[in-house]
């Protein structure tokens, strides 16, 4: 049995379970309590600075989204 079942969150109606992962959201440690590790803050940094050079790289979140239907 999962957690899910467990908990039943299985039988929960399916509009408020966001509201149930907002609330765990929230229940966890603040960032500053969760060590991130040095080559996920260089991987971030380099993301970063090829957006800065190159910033009409990405595509809108809407063009993405329509992509995927």
């Amino acid at each position: 049995m999962s957690t899910i079942e467990k908990l039943g969150i299985d039988r929960m109606p399916p509009d408020e379970r966001p509201q149930l992962i907002e609330e765990i959201w929230d229940s966890l440690s603040l960032a500053e309590d969760v060590e991130i590790p040095e080559s996920h803050r260089e991987e971030l940094e380099r993301r970063l600075d090829a957006a800065d050079a190159n910033p009409g790289a990405g595509s809108p979140w809407e063009e993405v989204l329509a992509r995927l239907h």
